[in-house]
């Protein structure tokens, strides 16, 4: 077997996160996006150190499992969903076999029976339908001088948009903002931001909402780049001077004035719930990401507030924040549920993002102490716990690798809920080296956990019970907890 040869078989397994199995030739093969039971036909395109890999070209027969109805046009093509014809107890199934799979291959390597550890069954979400309440979408075209498109990468592309008009996990109200925003940016004569070039106006569209009172947060990105639709280029405002919305009338530029009637077209949309904030985002940076330069409100406020188990949070623009509200009470109630004994105890919440774990366990504990990179974050942190009238909590804004090394508490037990990523190499000897008789392990991506494990085991940890819980139906992605003690 050679790269570029043809392969046809049964998809075996799925393995976490998406890497689909097929033998042939008494290899196993990895085809990834695939569902267990498709007959597929595919192009192997790496080998290395007996490791093959093949990219998925077509279905040849559909799997036993796929057996709902996609409910989106864009389905298999949109990068955004990859279960949507399983059943969701199915999905829920294959998700969980894979999280054992992995975590137990993890404790042998570690040293570590399986058997001795509590496995939970998967905690669904309560929703598989319009449970996210953040999308960045994308403006570009679907094919190559096409038309303008709104909406998400195409599977396996990085220039292909394509416009999710009646995207499943979405409410429906941020499909007609989409509609709307797309049909009001096209008959602008809007050009979106090219990637190679590094030229045009149009990056994203970011929307936020809150589960609790439906409203809504629309931030327009683009880049400073403003062109009319003749061509030419439009005065920017000068430093110092107002944009549109912003207290002090119209700015002076054909941009101002353009995106007051923006503003005007969403404010007319019928909608279920209501905008109550209207942005726009400037972001020059050459990387395909929504940031931000400067962020103008041109309508309403800069922030939602959310509802998580009694508590509220504000939620800026750029806030990390679970994107699915309801399956993210069922997480924080178990990650609640491990923390086995927390009176009078400090809590080190490290990668606490808006202060949401914190504060859930801040009632239980003695004192918590919240360390983020994000600045913004760690603001809008400290106003949460303000919010919710608890003062035992304290944020600190830093990386985790160089802030431990200033805070002079020591913490009793440690939660952690790093990024996809998972844990600075760096970092985690210094998280090691306090010693605490319990950490919490939150990932949103087990493979770094299982990576990390060895490193616990070292130290005289051992896993004591773990879980998942599923905020990302008809994806590849689940979160796991885990409950880690360390030995005497």
């Amino acid at each position: 077997m050679k790269k570029g040869d043809m392969v046809e078989g049964t998809i075996e397994r799925v393995d976490f996160p998406n890497k689909g199995i097929l033998k042939a030739d008494g290899k196993e093969i990895i085809v990834k996006n695939a569902i267990p039971g498709q007959e597929v036909r595919c192009r192997v395109n790496k080998k290395k150190a007996g490791r093959v890999e093949a990219a998925l070209l077509e279905v040849l027969r559909h799997s036993p499992m796929e057996t709902s109805a996609a409910g989106c046009s864009l389905f298999p093509d949109c990068g955004g969903c990859l279960y949507r014809t399983m059943e969701y107890s199915s999905q829920l199934q294959m998700k969980e076999q894979q999280i054992r799979r992995l975590m137990e291959g993890a404790l042998r390597d570690a040293g570590q029976d399986p058997a001795s550890v509590l496995f939970e069954p998967v905690h669904p979400s309560p929703s598989r339908c319009g449970y996210r309440n953040k999308m960045e979408y994308s403006f570009g075209d679907s094919t190559k001088g096409g038309p303008l498109t709104l909406g998400l990468h195409k599977r396996n592309s990085t220039y292909d948009i394509l416009t999710a008009s009646d995207c499943q996990i979405v409410a429906q109200d941020f499909n007609r903002i989409l509609e709307a925003v797309l049909g009001f940016c096209r008959q602008m004569e809007w050009g979106y931001y090219h990637k190679i070039s590094h030229e045009g106006y149009l990056r994203h569209l970011l929307l936020r909402r809150s589960e609790a009172d439906g409203s809504i947060l629309v931030d327009l990105v683009t880049s400073s780049q403003y062109l009319s639709s003749d061509g030419a280029e439009r005065p920017l405002p000068q430093e110092g001077q107002k944009r549109v919305g912003s207290g002090n009338g119209e700015a002076g530029t054909q941009e101002a004035r353009d995106l007051q009637k923006f503003c005007e077209m969403l404010l007319e949309l019928k909608l279920d719930g209501n905008i109550t904030g209207i942005l726009h985002t400037v972001n020059d940076s050459v990387a395909d990401a929504v940031k931000s330069d400067r962020t103008d409100l041109l309508y309403g406020k800069d922030y939602l507030t959310e509802s998580l188990l009694g508590l509220q949070f504000k939620i800026t623009p750029f806030s990390f924040f679970q994107t699915n509200s309801r399956g993210a009470e069922i997480l924080y109630s178990v990650v609640r549920d491990y923390l086995e004994d927390a009176e009078g105890k400090t809590v080190f919440d490290l990668y606490s993002g808006t202060g949401t774990i914190a504060q859930v366990l801040a009632p239980a504990a003695g004192k918590v102490i919240g360390v983020e990179i994000v600045e913004e974050a760690v603001e809008a942190a400290a106003e949460n716990a303000v919010r919710n009238g608890l003062d035992n909590c304290s944020f600190l804004a830093g990386d985790v690798l160089k802030v431990l090394d200033e805070i002079r508490e020591k913490p009793d037990l440690i939660v952690l809920d790093p990024p996809r990523d998972g844990i600075h190499p760096k970092a985690l000897p210094k998280i090691l080296a306090y010693q605490v008789p319990e950490i919490i392990y939150i990932s949103c991506k087990a493979t770094s956990l299982a990576r990390d494990l060895s490193a616990f085991t070292e130290q005289g940890y051992r896993m004591k019970r773990y879980t998942c819980v599923d905020l990302f139906p008809d994806s590849q992605h689940i979160e796991t907890v885990a409950l880690l003690v360390r030995q005497n």
